[in-house]
């Protein structure tokens, strides 16, 4: 591998703290609900670390970078982050903004294990340099796509907004569908409002709108005009994305927001570890945790585990992915290469179609398993 020159402080020996650059969505337009799930699951696994010892006696640190849903702003961050030091980089849940993180840490030589992005191609070449702990969208979405089908749906229509994200997402919809006898139907939101949207769903005869698009707004406004159509009381409503799995979507949406089927990272019965980091997640958040936030935890499990086998320096944490084997809150995680993903990957986390229960929003219905 070829490996950049560490810069000073990259391996300290003086005693200090052990520092990992955290990058999160925590002002808008990032998801800021999202950003402080993942937040939340790396201060409380780093937390248990310290309490339990450290890494070598030295206490590990988070250094925390707001990306604001910026890619311009996470580079910045990234660089900033490697002058400083850090060991690693952990987090992000943008996709794209993950991607350009990526391809930075990848040019710099520092090691990112990325929590919640999903994108297949998070860099352009296949790199030493970053792992990750989420599932691929195409292993999602397509599990996904089996439940549409199996649902009985196959005209699909999809409402979505120009990015690499939401345009990847459409395309593994549609190359997964078409063998299969479904047909996809993209809505442009550039040039709909949401209620036009309700009049393409009857024109085109859709029995379910996937919502590829930007939360809270239009995914809100979309689903309470599709609610509101009585034309459309048959409709499905999708979110393959998971806005549904927060809060936020609940208090938004009330009613009109239960029975939205989406990808959620959990298996159904958590092990005792997930147990216990549920509790603890509930008590820092005031609010039952999502899959994000143990995604979060599970990304410090990981890093903590390399740093004490194998220290700071950073081409000695890039070179154990492959060796890594955790303990997650979710399952054994271990990396390896899976055929069209350009990093290290865990194959794969618990992935399930869940609702929100109409009779009790915050239940939550696993409708298919992947």
């Amino acid at each position: 591998m070829n490996t950049p020159p560490s810069p000073p402080g990259a391996e300290r020996t003086d005693g200090s703290s052990v520092q990992i650059g955290a990058l999160v969505p925590l002002t808008r337009p990032g998801w800021v609900e999202a950003g402080q799930h993942l937040l939340a699951g790396l201060e409380l696994a780093v937390r248990e670390v310290n309490d339990a010892g450290g890494i070598a006696g030295r206490p590990l640190e988070l250094v925390v970078r707001d990306t604001a849903a910026d890619p311009q702003r996470a580079t910045a961050a990234v660089d900033e982050l490697a002058r400083l030091g850090v060991a690693a980089l952990a987090g992000e849940y943008h996709s794209v903004v993950a991607r350009a993180a990526a391809a930075r840490a990848d040019a710099l030589g520092l090691p990112f294990l990325c929590s919640s992005a999903v994108l297949d191609a998070l860099t352009e070449q296949p790199t030493e340099w970053v792992a990750r702990l989420c599932p691929a969208q195409s292993h999602g979405w397509q599990i996904y796509a089996d439940f549409l089908l199996s649902a009985g749906h196959s005209r699909i229509a999809v409402a979505a907004q120009p990015s690499v994200y939401w345009t990847s997402g459409a395309r593994i919809l549609r190359d997964y569908l078409a063998p299969r006898g479904g047909t996809v139907i993209e809505l442009d939101m550039r040039a709909l409002t949401p209620t036009a949207v309700c009049d393409e769903l009857v024109d085109n005869r859709a029995t379910a709108l996937l919502l590829l698009v930007g939360h809270p707004e239009p995914a809100v406004s979309i689903v309470k005009s599709v609610r509101r159509d009585q034309r459309l009381s048959e409709i499905m409503i999708g979110a393959p994305a998971g806005q549904p799995e927060f809060a936020e979507w609940a208090t938004l949406l009330g009613d009109d927001g239960s029975a939205i089927p989406f990808l959620r990272y959990l298996p159904e019965r958590l092990s005792p570890l997930g147990a216990r980091v549920e509790t603890a997640l509930r008590e820092r958040l005031g609010e039952a945790p999502s899959f994000v936030a143990f995604e979060g935890y599970d990304t410090v499990a990981v890093l903590a585990d390399v740093l004490r086998s194998h220290g700071a320096d950073r081409a000695r944490i890039a070179e154990s992915w492959p060796r890594v084997a955790v303990e997650g809150t979710r399952g054994q995680i271990q990396f390896s290469r899976t055929p069209g993903i350009s990093v290290w990957q865990w194959a794969w986390t618990p992935v399930h179609v869940v609702d929100r229960d109409p009779a009790e929003p915050d239940r939550f219905r696993i409708l298919h398993a992947g």
